[in-house]
């Protein structure tokens, strides 16, 4: 990624107004999140309503697939435009993909809008750690980036609750209904609070590698979605689906080996930590969200229960992965080991899918509930430290890019599982169902693909139906056990490499635990790092006006902190008025007109009539002091040090950025105490 520069100083807002920043930021996250998984319980009610059985999964799978492809493209497009931009255009796209799945009358035009959506859902998810990086104080932004991760993971397992509760008591269309007046007062928001920031370098985007994988996918899923339903395995589509997937595959690999900044380096892949780990968020997604697409299918047709009830049944999985989720970040957070986690995870991930293999009408809901638990406490064992892995192995200068990565496969992982759980479901249930009504002559097909009219069958003529669908969904379960598995099994070949300082005061953050898209800017990411560490230190370890002494200094904290907003407006516009100073934190330039009188008697600034500006001396104080930031920035990072000779120059600007914010935040504070 091309290292980016701000146009303008960094953002200085009041506290109130960065507050309505991050709940307009959070309102985009929670609907883009809950939309993942809103439909996974009105499914049922969408086919019976619409028919199309045979594309259910796709109301899903073309969600996360264009969500996919918007979050690789996302991020340099705020570079280009403005993250503001980006992030408004996205909700627009998510507001008319909503508006368009809310009114479909057949499932190929509800498959489209949902696309739609995914590509606005991208959009909004991939800007919004950067956004916070660019209003919120350093000081404060692990504590505002912890808490965006648990609204993101929260609404993301709690989401076929919410859709069930619209479902019985609205209409399935409401699941969607439901983003359009949110998302247009998130719009108006941003337009009056989120500053425009832009990058001055323009980063380079692989449109080709992008495009190329994007129909590869497109072409495997299709394949994977149709074979065996739609056309007969043998045939020439299906072939020629899965060949021009190779292909494409081919040549991106081909376009990735060339192309000056690739979607995904191929290097990374020469790494173990990066492979393991993103061959185990593709299995971890694929078990997550496959399995929470379908479970509430199965509990509405075989314990006859509401769409709601079906909600509120897979709880028992959420609270699991929570727990599992925080408990093992803490455990790596001290410790600093996280192999065994995997490990354990997927071999338990493997007995919950043989457990929920064995379910039928017969199975009591205590029973169920319990492996339901079982499948959560595996995938929060397995899903927490992915991420932390990777970003503590990888070279600085790949850092954003890596995460990316983990994050592309976890998205992908989670489209395949949603598609081979329905192409399997839909292989089986097709004939079961035919078996089943051959016996019960008297129900018209049409009942046995409703729940709700299921539901008020008499027992006799409802059990052969129910167990159809019961033997269809285990046979589901059954066919994923082999995944969970070759998890398990690839789990053993990561490598433990000891924590990184910062990647152990990320650990314990609840947000990581549940698979919160990361920004793909390096420096973001490294700022966050900072925050996290930021966050846990004490507040006596916190040099702040320490540093003026450290460095021989005979600047105050208030001479300082002046001086560094003199510096700050110098680079980026050009120059400094006590006004433009003073605007930002909405006081009177007249309050801040007694600390520049004293710097210019000292000799370190000098006035031009209403601009002012640094003195030789004042610009020597002020290096000195930063140098003192920056150095202290490095103390906490030392271990990214050297490991890539591309590092030390995107490091050292990234360590300049951190100091700066520093330097503002800590000298600033102590000159307002004063």
């Amino acid at each position: 990624m091309t290292v980016a520069t701000s146009n303008d100083a960094p953002v200085q807002v009041s506290r109130a107004r960065a507050n309505v920043v991050f709940v307009t930021i959070v309102l985009g996250m929670l609907m883009a999140a809950l939309d993942q998984t809103i439909v996974s319980t009105a499914l049922p009610t969408i086919v019976a309503d619409l028919g199309g059985s045979g594309r259910m999964s796709w109301v899903v799978t073309s969600y996360l697939l264009a969500e996919a492809v918007a979050t690789a493209l996302a991020g340099k497009f705020g570079d280009l435009f403005g993250r503001k931009v980006v992030f408004q255009i996205s909700g627009l796209v998510f507001i008319t993909g909503s508006a368009v799945a809310g009114i479909s009358n057949g499932m190929a035009m509800l498959v489209a809008a949902r696309a739609v959506q995914g590509v606005g859902a991208g959009g909004l998810m991939v800007t919004a750690m950067a956004l916070i990086a660019d209003v919120i104080p350093l000081r404060d932004r692990g504590r505002y980036q912890g808490a965006m991760g648990a609204v993101f993971g929260v609404t993301t397992v709690i989401g076929p609750t919410l859709g069930g509760l619209f479902t019985d008591h609205a209409s399935w269309r409401w699941c969607f209904y439901v983003n359009v007046p949110i998302a247009i007062l998130m719009v108006f928001v941003a337009q009056r609070t989120i500053p425009r920031i832009r990058a001055a370098a323009k980063p380079v985007v692989d449109y080709a590698g992008i495009a190329v994988i994007a129909a590869g996918v497109s072409c495997l899923i299709l394949a994977l979605e149709w074979g065996g339903h739609q056309y007969a395995w043998g045939s020439p589509v299906i072939i020629g689906l899965f060949v021009a997937a190779v292909i494409l595959i081919a040549v991106f690999v081909f376009v990735e080996s060339r192309a000056r900044e690739p979607m995904l380096p191929l290097r990374l892949f020469r790494r173990n930590v990066f492979t393991v780990c993103s061959i185990l968020s593709f299995i971890v997604g694929f078990a997550m969200l496959g399995a929470m697409t379908y479970l509430p299918t199965y509990l509405q047709f075989v314990d006859g229960v509401s769409a709601t009830q079906s909600g509120f049944r897979t709880l028992p999985l959420v609270a699991g992965l929570m727990f599992t989720s925080i408990l093992s970040g803490q455990i790596v957070g001290r410790t600093g080991r996280y192999k065994i986690f995997p490990i354990l995870g997927t071999a338990v991930m493997a007995v919950a899918l043989w457990l929920m293999s064995t379910m039928g009408r017969d199975t009591g809901t205590l029973r169920e509930s319990l492996y339901m638990a079982v499948m959560g406490l595996g995938i929060g064992l397995a899903m927490q430290v992915l991420t932390i892995a990777v970003q503590n192995t990888v070279p600085y200068s790949d850092l954003g890019t890596a995460t990316s990565g983990v994050t592309f496969f976890r998205t992908l992982g989670s489209t395949f599982g949603t598609a081979i759980f329905g192409t399997l479901f839909a292989n089986r249930i097709g004939p079961n169902l035919r078996d089943a009504l051959a016996k019960v002559p008297e129900v018209p097909p049409a009942v046995a693909q409703s729940p709700q009219l299921l539901r008020k069958l008499p027992l006799a003529q409802a059990l052969p139906i129910i167990d159809a669908y019961a033997e269809a969904i285990n046979y589901v379960f059954e066919w994923v056990i082999p995944v969970a598995v070759l998890g398990f099994v690839v789990s053993w070949f990561l490598k433990e490499v000891p924590l990184r300082g910062a990647a152990r005061a990320e650990a314990p953050e609840m947000g990581n635990g549940f698979a919160a898209p990361d920004s793909p800017d390096r420096e973001v990411l490294l700022e966050h790092s900072i925050a996290c560490l930021l966050g846990k230190l004490r507040a006596k370890e916190i040099p702040g006006p320490d540093i003026l002494t450290e460095v021989d200094s005979e600047l105050g904290p208030d001479q300082a902190w002046a001086l560094a907003q003199v510096r700050l407006l110098q680079r980026f516009r050009g120059g400094a008025t006590l006004a433009a100073i003073a605007a930002p934190r909405r006081m009177p330039p007249q309050v801040l007109q007694p600390v520049y009188d004293r710097a210019h008697r000292y000799g370190y600034i000098e006035w031009d009539g209403d601009k002012v500006r640094l003195t030789p001396t004042g610009q020597a104080e002020f290096d000195r002091v930063a140098a003192g930031w920056r150095n202290w920035v490095g103390s906490q990072i030392a271990e990214w040090d050297g490991e890539d000779p591309r590092d030390r120059v995107q490091l050292e600007h990234a360590m300049d950025n951190v100091a700066m914010r520093l330097l503002d935040e800590f000298e600033g504070a102590a000159a307002f105490a004063e």
